[in-house]
């Protein structure tokens, strides 16, 4: 519909200029015609509303009235393995022969100062295993960090990169935000 609108206001716009131009030369009229075309997100990388997983860089406004909270939390990006300077193999306690990265952002946008740290982050696979943070920080680990115990006041944000141990032939289904005794708050992870 808006096509043939188109094409009708520059026809009509053409035969306006050439019925008040005072020359007898033949006036060349060119019509350009474009198509929007939407793209719908691949099934890999949607988020299933119906079980409340959210889409890879959505974020999500947390609010605690108890402790007068008001953050919101994102989840920016996974990668495994990290493309990164590499920092050294996981050891084998740590569950992991790669290292894989989440690049996530939590911002206090009112109310009370808070710590943020990569403890409530995890992996959760569709075998319903999980891998946790290792705790591991500065040295070789994946740059920019997210912080460890940051306190952040109102109007401030924390923004890094979590590193996993995670085995290189499996790869999870969601990366998990689930602070203290909270709600959790997942992201699905796209297919590789």
């Amino acid at each position: 519909m808006r096509t043939r609108t188109a094409i009708a206001a520059a026809l009509l716009l053409g035969a306006t200029a050439t019925a008040c131009s005072s020359s007898d030369e033949p006036k060349t009229i060119r019509v350009t015609v474009t198509q929007t075309v939407t793209a719908t997100p691949s099934a890999e990388t949607a988020a299933d509303a119906a079980d409340g997983v959210l889409k890879m860089g959505a974020a999500k406004t947390i609010v605690d009235t108890e402790v007068d909270v008001h953050a919101t939390v994102q989840a920016l990006e996974y990668q495994q393995p990290y493309k990164g300077p590499q920092p050294q193999k996981p050891e084998d306690f740590q569950g992991g022969d790669v290292w894989a990265t989440a690049e996530v952002k939590v911002c206090n946008i009112e109310g009370t100062d808070f710590t943020v740290d990569q403890f409530p982050w995890s992996l959760a696979y569709e075998d319903g295993t999980s891998i946790e943070v290792t705790g591991s920080s500065g040295g070789d680990m994946p740059k920019p960090e997210y912080p460890m115990d940051k306190t952040l006041t109102p109007g401030r944000c924390a923004r890094g990169l979590v590193a996993f141990p995670v085995p290189s032939d499996k790869r999870p289904e969601r990366l998990v935000y689930q602070p203290g005794s909270g709600e959790p708050t997942e992201w699905a992870i796209p297919k590789a």
